[in-house]
């Protein structure tokens, strides 16, 4: 299929869908917010990144995507940099520098092949620990941001707008109109939408407060049309290769593991009747748009399994959704730019909480299909490559996939750290899937036979009846 015909078809799909459920589509669009406000604001408030240029490049990245891949996919700050940046005080030249060396790198490994190669030997065990434990990172995180709140802060105080009974009225919401009750009418209802537009209206009329009663600080700004005026950062030889390499570093297992073959499996699991987005057009897509958004001062961007789920989540089933979020994007960042910070940055954290716990319980479901449909057990035609059914499992082998999942997930959480997590899951599986060899006798047989025979052992479903056709169609004497 060329490029013209896989657009016209998965554009043809997102308008049917965006017909069929507009207000889902649009809600479901902005169900990340949880993760990218407060990110975002933070980057920008400790002078890391410009919000104008953020949104711009992150808006034309929401369309280019939407349109190309036909999924929810978002587009998210990289995590590890954005807590090195806020942490360290980066300023935007090092955060771009941070940027720039992900997207380089993750560029030699897609057109190296690496990246296709680390993809196909990660076992689908240690992809959905990873899955669940950024789902379980993400609602602790979003519990240490409900947590800060008073005990009662209702409805004298300043905190009218942002206290725990709305943290109660918005987890309400949520849960009625998302959990699977039934009530199809209840949960077509449009909660991220509706949490987004109250939330604006409290942060302006708290904008509004501050402002009365003296003369206007320059942080209580109303937001103001003044244009995006884009500027080409210089990053010094010390920013690239010194802070950039390393905090690099930090962030290429994360990017590799969630932004790229945690997505592709994910994506499979959610909407199975859409094409996944194959992880070569991932890396591409990360690399293209790190190396060239970061030289204008945005946010270091990637695609994440967690804003794929949270989109999901609050309705979205298309890259619809997200084409329409990038284009409210791109508009406010080209008219408004950085006169929206002190508007957002009243944004109120308890509809951003709530949002984000939805969106991590979300992501820690994709575990409940590793036994039952998980890619690794489809059993898919020969000739059109449909799906056909599953292949069965014993109880034993359910453990063992079970064992190697939560190892996975015990050493995200214990350490903080997708890397660290990966490392434990990798081991703990080929403790239990232990790696066949090549026999003294079998020195005939091609090197792809032994791969195919090697893939089968390490993926926990040896079929000797398989193995023998393999070595038959290399070598066929053997049927004597």
């Amino acid at each position: 299929m060329t490029l013209l015909s896989q657009l016209r078809v998965t554009n043809a799909r997102n308008l049917q869908v965006l017909r069929n459920s507009t207000f889902a589509e649009i809600s479901g669009s902005i169900g990340d917010l949880g993760t990218l406000l407060p990110l975002l604001i933070a980057l920008t408030l400790h002078s890391s990144v410009f919000l104008s240029s953020s949104l711009v490049v992150s808006g034309i990245a929401n369309i280019a995507t939407g349109l190309y891949f036909g999924v929810p996919l978002p587009v998210q700050p990289m995590k590890a940099i954005a807590a090195m940046a806020i942490g360290s005080n980066y300023s935007k030249e090092q955060t771009a520098s941070a940027g720039i060396m992900v997207g380089a790198l993750l560029a030699f490994g897609t057109v190296t092949g690496l990246l296709g190669w680390f993809a196909a030997v990660v076992p689908i065990p240690v992809v959905k620990g990873v899955q669940v434990g950024v789902g379980l990172s993400l609602v602790l995180s979003a519990g240490a941001m409900l947590l800060q709140f008073p005990t009662s802060s209702w409805p004298d105080d300043e905190r009218w707008s942002d206290n725990l009974v709305w943290v109660l009225a918005a987890g309400l919401l949520v849960m009625f109109t998302t959990l699977p009750t039934g009530m199809k009418r209840a949960r077509r209802f449009p909660t991220a939408l509706c949490l987004f537009v109250l939330g604006i209206v409290f942060a302006m009329a708290r904008l509004i407060e501050a402002r009365q009663g003296g003369r206007p600080a320059p942080d209580n700004a109303l937001p103001r049309v003044e244009g995006w005026q884009p500027r080409l950062l210089a990053p010094s030889f010390d920013d690239i290769f010194d802070v950039g390499f390393w905090t690099a570093l930090g962030q290429l297992p994360v990017t590799v593991l969630n932004s790229v073959i945690a997505v592709t499996s994910l994506s499979a699991d959610l909407l199975p009747s859409v094409p996944a987005p194959s992880t070569t057009a991932l890396g591409y897509s990360i690399a293209a748009f790190s190396l060239v958004g970061c030289w204008f001062g945005a946010m270091p961007i990637c695609h994440g399994s967690g804003g794929l789920a949270a989109q999901y989540h609050f309705g979205a089933r298309s890259g619809a959704s997200v084409m329409m979020l990038g284009a409210f994007k791109l508009v406010v960042g080209l008219l408004f730019g950085e006169s929206l910070l002190p508007l957002l940055h009243r944004f109120p954290r308890a509809f951003l909480g709530v949002m984000m716990l939805a969106a991590g319980l979300e992501l820690a479901k994709a575990g409940e299909s590793l036994n039952r449909d998980a890619s690794d057990l489809w059993l898919l035609d020969d000739v059109d490559g449909s799906r056909l059914g599953c292949r069965p499992l014993d109880d034993a082998e359910r453990e063992k996939r079970s064992i190697v999942m939560l190892l996975t997930v015990a050493g995200l959480l214990a350490f903080q750290d997708t890397a660290a997590g990966f490392l434990l899951g990798m081991l703990g599986h080929y403790m239990l899937y232990p790696p066949t060899w090549p026999r003294p006798g079998d020195s005939n047989v091609s090197g792809v036979s032994r791969r195919r025979s090697w893939w089968r052992r390490r993926s926990g479903s040896p079929s000797p009846d398989d193995e023998r056709q393999s070595l038959l169609e290399q070598d066929p004497e053997r049927e004597s």
